[in-house]
């Protein structure tokens, strides 16, 4: 054989050795394909049969002998030599071939016929890169939606193997008919279940290493669906007009793992009406009977007057009913004497009997006579005038007093009074508002007395100036009126009565329109001391523009009119300019005057038309997804998208309905010094129609007297009464019959937004009295009562100048930018993006929703891009003027979706400039 010991490698070996008997060698065992793992060299071995040498060539040239390692045996079987050789390929050796293919060895062997040759066996160097060529990515799946999960292991060789995880624990495809993981290294899962919920990885491995990919978190999410409606409910009122209503629920299936909410609404309401039960009446009497030998005559009566229906109770009494019809005189058997002249002498006496009661009302109605004529002609007031109009309306006599001519707050002063004629009608006066221009009477007081020319004296004075007010357009002014939407509006905690009290004269016009410029960075608005604000969130204008917004009251009497026993229960509020579009909802806020109580409420929401109709937008309890209203107890928060013109309307579904009214005294003299004048208020309780009131009563001199009180009316048709009780007897006198004066339910219930006002003139008998000391009653019949206690000196000089305290909003009525929410921006972007996100625990944006007391209609945010937001911006409205950031954080702990502490916030994020919540700590 050539030798193979020298260094050319490349001198070729015989192909075969003649005149050798036997056969040509078989290989046993041929070179594998080998890997080289890190810096290990690999083995190939080689055994053949017959065989007298055995050499490796690789990549065309020989193996140096020295490399080769041989083993010699013989075969039992068949006596022929068997020869086993092995050699070592290093990882230098292949990296240093540059060839055109793979690295690869071949054996040799040789016997006496001739050789054979082995095949070819390539070595490779293994490895496995690091990173995935593509990461399974997330999903979120509708219930048996599909899921394929997409994987591209690293590059490697030997190829990697892919194997796929969920929680940690492999997948089986093999058991699972559902999942299939055959298809190029994906995961598909054909029909998704609420179990498939997980996280994902992709394992890729080879004989080197092994890789994980990224995980992807897989929800499998249900959307929820209604179940069936319930039966109606009974009507809730057992007599009249009441309500039913029926329900369903979101829960056919649940929303799970973030799925939408239900769309449409959970409850309906209708109207129905109970039939009322009527008692039977008895109809007349008949006719007597024809006297029967019996000497009785008989008659007889029917309940039919009405007969008794749904379930009234039948007649009391009796149907029939007899007599004697000869008045004793006729008998059936022979009686004594003494018993004649006996009934004799009873009929005598029943005679003289009543004649004595017919001479005794003679005798009363000529005293009652007497008496009138008398007091006419003493009586130092003058005659008394009574309209019956005016008692049939609810109110009581008026009193006019002669006074100078030419005063400008007398009713008609233009009038020349006749000096010819001089005559005074006294009583107190009731007006309707002290704006109006008609008495509150079903014809006007004055069209009885048109013959008669009337002198009016100065112990009672009306103002019909109409005031005029100025369009707010960002001044400051130093408002103290009272107002909020979280308690009732200047409810004051001092002891002290006299801090109840206010100098009106310091009070400016209050403005009923503001306006400012927005832009991107959004603000909030407000009409001072009224309770309505407007709140524009952060991106609801697009960026590098502004608008200016606007946001005013009605100050006349609305143009919406309600229907039936609806009732306006606020101002009618707009803002605009109409053609704005926002790209997130902003936030109105309302004040209103209801209590809160769905079985008693159905509240409205309307908006005026361009044409000046009005149309409803929603119901409070109805779920759509166009807006959403918040009712709390003071104040309505309602998320819109488009600016107009929204008013509140309340139809009452019981006689258990409430409408809360703001009562008030003003007091003031009049030009004669002797007497003094006390104006009664009852308003809806909102800040606005106090402030209405306040600014009127500083036209006219008045004097807030008392703390105003809440008065609870109910809409079961009573009426109003209102008294001035406990005047000291000798200091003061008011005419007689006039201290109390009764409202109809209807004047009270229907009054819109025009104040009840009810006036009382008071007269001293002396100057020198100068405290003023009585009761002001206000009642419903059989209903809630208030009492306030009149203590008030009547000398302007001697009052109390102090301020009623209330929310100083009039100082800032539009802010813009982070100053005008309470919650800093870049805490807002962090809750937000944790609470936008899905979580399968649930602790998303509807578990924020509920801890802050949203829950109904949530469909409305689940249809916004950040539901969050919009809760945080509904959260801003709600706390305008607390700003209670520690509820928040609170909230925020509970739920436990942020780590951040209370501390966490810098002292500088929350102390911005006028930013009034003044603790060091926030969100």
């Amino acid at each position: 054989f050539p030798s193979l010991s020298g260094n050319d490698n490349s001198e070729a070996l015989p192909e075969s050795i003649p005149s050798a008997p036997g056969t040509l060698p078989h290989f046993m065992e041929e070179p594998d394909d080998a890997y080289i793992i890190k810096s290990n060299p690999i083995v190939l071995r080689c055994k053949a049969m017959p065989a007298m040498q055995i050499f490796f060539k690789c990549n065309g040239e020989w193996v140096h002998q020295n490399e080769h390692v041989s083993e010699e045996s013989m075969d039992e079987t068949t006596g022929l030599k068997v020869r086993e050789v092995f050699i070592n390929v290093t990882r230098q050796q292949v990296e240093d071939f540059h060839g055109p293919e793979d690295y690869w060895c071949q054996c040799v062997a040789w016997s006496h016929l001739g050789t054979s040759k082995s095949r070819k066996a390539s070595v490779r160097i293994a490895y496995l890169r690091k990173n995935f060529e593509q990461d399974p990515q997330g999903k979120e799946v509708p219930i048996e939606g599909m899921i394929v999960l997409h994987c591209r292991p690293p590059e490697g060789v030997p190829a990697a193997e892919v194997e796929w995880l969920k929680n940690e624990e492999p997948i089986d495809s093999n058991l699972d008919e559902n999942i299939d993981t055959r298809a190029d290294h994906n995961l598909i899962i054909r029909q998704a279940r609420l179990s498939d919920s997980g996280n994902y990885t992709c394992m890729a491995a080879n004989i080197v290493a092994k890789r994980r990919s990224m995980s992807a978190t897989v929800v499998v999410y249900v959307n929820g669906g209604w179940s069936s409606w319930t039966e109606w409910s009974s009507c809730n009122a057992r007599c009249g007009r009441g309500w039913q209503k029926r329900s369903r629920t979101c829960t056919n299936p649940a929303p799970l793992n973030g799925g939408a909410f239900c769309e449409g609404m959970s409850v309906q309401k209708i109207t129905c009406t109970s039939l009322c039960p009527v008692d039977g009446s008895w109809e007349v009497w008949s006719e007597w009977s024809v006297c029967s030998p019996e000497c009785e005559h008989l008659r007889v009566r029917e309940c039919i007057a009405p007969p008794p229906r749904n379930g009234g109770k039948y007649c009391e009494g009796l149907s029939q009913e007899s007599e004697n019809c000869t008045e004793g005189l006729c008998i059936q058997d022979i009686k004594p004497l003494h018993e004649i002249k006996s009934q004799n002498i009873e009929t005598a006496s029943d005679i003289a009997l009543y004649s004595g009661l017919g001479a005794a009302v003679i005798a009363v109605a000529v005293l009652v006579v007497g008496v009138t004529l008398y007091r006419r002609s003493q009586s130092e007031y003058g005659v008394d005038v009574i309209d019956s109009s005016a008692l049939t309306g609810g109110f009581q006599t008026f009193n006019f007093k002669t006074v100078r001519q030419g005063n400008s707050l007398l009713l008609n002063s233009s009038m020349q009074p006749d000096l010819t004629v001089s005559r005074t009608y006294s009583g107190p006066i009731c007006l309707q508002d002290p704006l109006d221009k008609e008495l509150m009477t079903e014809s006007s007081l004055f069209n009885p007395l048109s013959d008669i020319k009337v002198k009016v004296q100065s112990s009672f004075m009306v103002s019909l100036g109409v005031t005029e007010r100025a369009e707010y357009h960002g001044k400051a002014h130093s408002g103290t009126f009272p107002h909020g939407n979280n308690r009732a509006f200047g409810t004051i905690q001092a002891r002290n009565k006299a801090t109840y009290i206010q100098n009106l004269s310091s009070i400016s016009t209050s403005e009923l329109k503001t306006t400012a410029i927005f832009g991107h960075l959004g603000g909030r608005l407000v009409v001072p001391n009224t309770g309505v604000s407007l709140l524009i969130p952060h991106g609801a204008i697009p960026e590098e523009t502004s608008w200016e917004i606007y946001l005013a009251i009605t100050q006349r009497e609305s143009s919406l009119q309600p229907e039936g026993t609806d009732v306006l229960l606020g101002p009618e509020v707009t803002c605009g300019p109409a053609d704005l579009s926002v790209s997130t909802p902003f936030a109105l806020t309302i004040p209103h005057c209801a209590e809160v109580n769905s079985e008693h409420w159905n509240i409205h929401l309307k908006k005026r038309t361009q044409q000046g109709k009005w149309e409803e937008v929603m119901s409070v309890e109805e779920e759509t997804t166009s807006c959403y209203c918040l009712l709390d107890p003071y104040a309505c928060h309602i998320l819109l998208n488009s600016f107009g013109t929204y008013a509140l309307i309340g139809e009452p579904i019981s006689d258990c309905a409430v409408r809360q009214l703001k009562v008030a005294v003003f007091g003031c003299l009049s030009c004669n010094s002797l007497d003094y004048n006390l104006r009664v208020y009852c308003m809806d309780n909102t800040p606005c129609a106090f402030q209405e009131v306040v600014s009127d009563e500083r036209l006219q001199g008045g004097q807030l007297l008392e703390e105003p009180k809440l008065l609870h009316f109910k809409g079961n048709t009573f009426s109003l009464q209102i008294s001035v009780l406990d005047i000291p007897p000798f200091l003061w006198r008011i005419k007689p019959f006039t201290a109390c004066q009764e409202v109809p339910f209807s004047r009270v219930w229907r009054s819109s937004q025009a104040p009840l006002h009810c006036a009382f003139s008071l007269e001293r008998y002396t100057p020198a009295t100068t405290q003023l000391s009585c009761k002001v009653c206000v009642r419903q019949v059989k209903g809630h009562e208030q009492i306030l206690q009149i203590q008030t000196s009547i000398l302007e000089n001697e009052r109390e100048t102090i301020t009623f305290f209330a929310h100083d909003d009039g100082n800032f009525p539009a802010q813009m930018g982070p100053k005008a929410f309470k919650i800093p921006y870049s805490i807002r972007q962090r809750i937000c993006a944790t609470f936008d996100t899905p979580n399968a625990k649930g602790k998303d944006w509807q578990m924020l929703a509920q801890k802050n007391s949203i829950n109904r209609n949530l469909s409305y945010f689940a249809t916004q891009s950040s539901p969050s937001a919009v809760i945080l911006d509904l959260w801003e409205a709600r706390h305008q003027h607390d700003g209670d950031l520690d509820s928040l954080a609170c909230a925020l702990e509970e739920i436990g979706r942020t780590h951040s502490k209370i501390s966490d916030i810098t002292e500088t994020e929350i102390e911005e400039p006028d930013f009034n919540y003044s603790r060091q700590n926030g969100l």
